[in-house]
């Protein structure tokens, strides 16, 4: 329990300041585990929704905030692989990058980008084949262990980070993780055998992370705290911990995620739906919410 809180403490301490009032609207998503659209590349089978989804976002002018775990940089060695697979996604990342829009967290399955020689040497630049030229992609960009969004009237506070802090295997021993998954389990997982050393698909390491992180969210004041990492989708009460999960983008046919507008605080999924007439289209569903902020400020 004290190494759980000594990493929070340390995400929460050196977390980067976002000032927002009620007029800024964000997106959070985590989770994505982008991979090279191989048979591994869970991320593939929702990349229509997520980048319908995107598109609507950067539209409408909100944030787009990744809180962990975008790139599959364990099971697969290169970014590189990931981006040709992808492109389209992180042209649309550029896009929002260059208007001042994107915000980036790293966690245990893209840890490799807290160091920022590698984030400069993979993310700077990329190839493009028309032009045959060097391009420039987020360059400049920086990736976090943890975000803080301060509400510039009310001075409420948002603590924003993968989660991974509270799950001591996948922080501590995440090399040894990432090897297990490249040489064990991608190819069991083919066959339909989970690894079981991650939150995500064992139960009771989830349960074990949830409790460990609602005990440091109640030790720091009830802080308003959104983390990703387990893929399970969590929307708290007002008076409850209040510890938020915007589930993932690999779900069976369906992406998770949260938005903050206009103060207010909303679980939603993204899927494909089927119209009477036969028509498929992507749609946007409110799962929880939307809940005023300022209903989880503690008194």
């Amino acid at each position: 329990m004290f190494s759980t809180n000594k990493r929070l403490n340390n995400a929460y301490q050196n977390a980067k300041v976002i000032y927002f009032d009620d007029d800024d609207k964000f997106i959070l998503f985590s989770d994505c585990h982008r991979g090279d659209n191989s048979f591994a590349d869970d991320f593939a089978n929702n990349r229509n929704i997520y980048y319908h989804a995107l598109k609507h976002y950067f539209n409408e002018g909100f944030h787009y905030l990744e809180i962990g775990d975008g790139d599959e940089l364990w099971e697969n060695l290169s970014f590189e692989a990931i981006f040709n697979a992808h492109k389209n996604v992180y042209l649309l990342l550029k896009r929002f990058y260059l208007a001042g829009r994107l915000h980036m967290i790293w966690g245990n399955h893209d840890m490799v980008y807290k160091n920022p020689e590698y984030v400069e040497k993979h993310l700077s630049t990329y190839f493009e084949p028309k032009s045959g030229e060097t391009t420039d992609l987020l360059k400049g960009i920086t990736y976090h262990e943890g975000l803080v969004l301060k509400h510039r009237k009310s001075d409420q506070l948002l603590f924003l980070t993968h989660g991974h802090q509270a799950d001591w295997w996948n922080f501590v021993f995440w090399k040894l993780s990432r090897f297990m998954v490249r040489i064990l389990w991608k190819p069991l997982n083919v066959m339909g055998i989970a690894d079981p050393t991650s939150p995500a698909k064992n139960y009771r390491e989830l349960i074990k992370v949830e409790r460990r992180t609602k005990r440091w969210i109640r030790d720091n004041n009830n802080l308003l705290t959104i983390v990703g990492h387990t893929h399970r989708p969590r929307f708290p009460e007002p008076g409850d911990v209040a510890y938020f999960n915007d589930g993932s983008c690999v779900h069976p046919r369906s992406i998770t995620g949260i938005e903050i507008e206009n103060g207010m605080i909303s679980l939603i999924k993204w899927h494909i739906e089927t119209t009477d007439d036969g028509v498929l289209k992507i749609v946007r569903v409110l799962l929880e919410g939307p809940q005023k902020l300022t209903s989880y400020i503690t008194s």
